[in-house]
């Protein structure tokens, strides 16, 4: 169960990315262009927060389930010391949530903003500070905290 849950979570980490790039992009372009917060622009924010609840989803399991997690909170003394489980067991998790949260309020407050240029702003500011921390929090190959490759 945990190789599916790692392939599915490999798969959607991307969908998460690809989804916050677009909605960025979409609130950006609809913000700077005074243009009409359409139907179109609703379902990418609803979609992007959509996406982000169901990685959140996985990524909760993955960690409960994670023989890396399970040694930080065994040998703490010891596990602080490696930065790389520190970086999975503590960092990355709230990291990751912060930016969820951020998602999350992003998407509700656009939604409830009135005018279609204050949509266009909400959901560009927080969307994009977002994806600002989730970049921070994203173990790239060249990352001095935990390096893993693109593709596992």
């Amino acid at each position: 169960m945990y190789q599916a849950l790692t392939f599915y979570h490999s798969l959607l980490r991307w969908l998460v990315l690809l989804s916050l790039i677009y909605a960025v992009f979409r609130a950006y372009r609809g913000y700077t262009r005074n243009r009409v917060f359409s139907s179109t622009d609703n379902r990418v924010r609803h979609w992007t927060a959509t996406i982000a609840h169901m990685q959140l989803v996985l990524g909760i399991l993955l960690y409960t389930k994670s023989p890396v997690v399970h040694y930080f909170w065994k040998n703490r003394i010891e596990a602080v010391h490696s930065t790389d489980t520190l970086f999975f067991s503590i960092l990355h998790i709230l990291l990751m949530l912060t930016a969820i949260v951020l998602v999350t309020v992003g998407s509700a407050l656009a939604k409830r903003r009135l005018e279609d240029r204050k949509k266009f702003r909400t959901m560009f500011n927080w969307f994009a500070f977002a994806l600002l921390i989730i970049f921070c929090a994203i173990p790239w190959p060249f990352s001095p905290l935990a390096a893993r490759p693109y593709f596992r």
